[in-house]
């Protein structure tokens, strides 16, 4: 063989082991990374081809895959239009699925879930073109509606929990948005839709219940509160306290007043559970220096401060921070400087208490079914996060929190016999506007069926705790009556 074609042998051979590697390359290394991109249109069209799974409430279809006479054979539809958009997020063609649980729980809704491949590989055999996965959710759609309803036109969140089983009971975000336009097969109105949902200020896309991070203002000084008692500063619920009309902090020449500027009581001092009810600033304030910032951290730490929790949903983390000095601990012991909470972190606080010092790990899913309702996953059983207190500390803090809504602040989340545990908050969050309206509470107040967690933003008063108690504490207490009457 003469040199020139050995040469262009040698060449050929070469291409063909690229080609080779190429396409292996792209067949088995790449091929996962290729299927998952949002440009790859077969992909997208193939998925569109299947049955999708519905999202189930109380036995009715909140999303659901409807047939139809085009490209893509079915459409994403959301029958009850916004109540339950933040948890459903989207199915887009155009748009992709980046919210909820669209999003979160794809891999079964669309099919493709590990816990599916059975059926999988049953469909293949028998030719059956495979379908998705149905989930249904632990919403209880009375109290869905109660939170709905009561937040109003209300910018905020609402989130009630099963304090025994962390099952998330409700979960409501406003202002919310209508899915449906995004799942249009109409490109350019889903477009659109889109380009008006992501732009608008108010951010109706944003699950406040679980993305929206807020200072939690006096909601907080119940797990200052539990710390005191769980470390000894205070033996009890009837503790003498300071409660001066202005707290001197050290190393500042800031000093932490009472919202109405007098004392909390006669020679400045009160009671643990008297100061609870009319939210003492400086009693919580003069507790937050006695424990200081690492025994506060840690104790929030206990009822999930810190985590990363995922229900399936990506939760913000709620926080607060470290190496606080002694002001900054004062501040953080009243939620304010720069502590930090999701309204569900919330509810699992007032949960813990509740639950006899337990908190549980929240959770959506109740149920997984295949598309023949075969029964894939079942109710999973409560998994308990932390032992955030001891019975005996949750019991004190149980009994003031009864206070609260009896005797102080939280008067307006009252039920007709039932004893209701609760604590307003007022969180100042940007000069200028308006403070935040919290609630947080739990009901009936031994033996606890639902823990609820209010925020209304800009809903508050300065100065005063009327914001939590008279905005919040209602939409609570609505939730807790639509759970109550089941």
């Amino acid at each position: 063989m003469n040199t020139p074609i050995r040469r262009l042998s040698v060449l050929i051979a070469v291409l063909f082991t690229t080609l080779l590697v190429a396409s292996t390359i792209v067949q088995f290394t790449q091929a996962k990374t290729l299927n998952a991109m949002s440009t790859n249109k077969r992909t997208l069209l193939d998925t569109y081809s299947r049955e999708r799974g519905s999202i189930v409430v109380g036995g009715q279809a909140v999303a659901k895959s409807v047939s139809v006479e085009d490209q893509y054979r079915f459409l994403r539809t959301y029958p009850q239009d916004k109540l339950y958009a933040q948890l459903t997020g989207f199915y887009s063609y155009s748009v992709g699925a980046p919210y909820g649980l669209e999003h979160a729980a794809d891999d079964l809704l669309s099919g493709d879930a590990d816990t599916l491949f059975v059926r999988r590989v049953t469909d293949l055999i028998t030719g059956r073109k495979t379908s998705g996965a149905t989930i249904e959710l632990t919403i209880d759609p009375k109290a869905q509606a109660a939170a709905d309803k009561a937040l109003g036109e209300s910018k905020g969140a609402v989130v009630a929990l099963d304090p025994k089983t962390g099952a998330i009971l409700a979960m409501v975000s406003h202002p919310t948005y209508d899915p449906n336009p995004l799942s249009s097969h109409d490109l350019s109105k889903a477009a659109k839709a889109w380009q008006s949902l992501s732009t608008d200020q108010d951010k109706p896309y944003l699950n406040r219940a679980i993305s929206g991070v807020y200072p939690p203002g006096s909601t907080f000084k119940v797990v200052t509160a539990a710390a005191a008692l769980e470390n000894g500063v205070v033996s009890d619920e009837n503790s003498t306290v300071p409660g001066p009309a202005e707290l001197d902090l050290p190393l500042t020449s800031t000093n932490l007043p009472n919202e109405d500027g007098r004392a909390c009581g006669p020679n400045n001092e009160t009671t643990l559970i008297h100061a609870l009810e009319i939210s003492c600033n400086t009693t919580f304030g003069s507790l937050g220096l006695d424990l200081g910032g690492e025994k506060l951290r840690a104790q929030a730490a206990k009822f999930g401060f810190g985590d990363s929790l995922q229900i399936p949903m990506r939760v913000a983390t709620s926080s607060v921070p470290a190496d606080l000095n002694a002001p900054q601990a004062a501040q953080a012991a009243i939620g304010q400087y720069d502590v930090r909470s999701t309204p569900l972190q919330m509810a699992m606080v007032a949960a813990g208490i509740g639950n006899q010092g337990r908190v549980m790990t929240p959770y959506l899913i109740d149920s997984v079914r295949s598309a023949n309702l075969d029964i894939i996953e079942s109710t999973p059983d409560p998994v308990e996060l932390s032992q955030a207190v001891s019975e005996q500390t949750a019991s004190t803090l149980t009994k003031m929190m009864v206070s609260v809504v009896d005797n102080g602040s939280g008067a307006r989340a009252r039920i007709a016999g039932v004893d209701v545990a609760g604590k307003t908050g007022t969180a100042q969050h940007d000069p200028g506007k308006p403070p935040h309206a919290w609630f947080i509470s739990f009901a009936p107040a031994v033996n606890p069926k639902v823990a609820v967690a209010v925020v209304v933003e800009d809903g508050g008063v300065t100065g005063s705790e009327i914001g939590g108690g008279r905005v919040a504490a209602p939409i609570a207490r609505a939730v807790m009556e639509a759970v109550l009457s089941r």
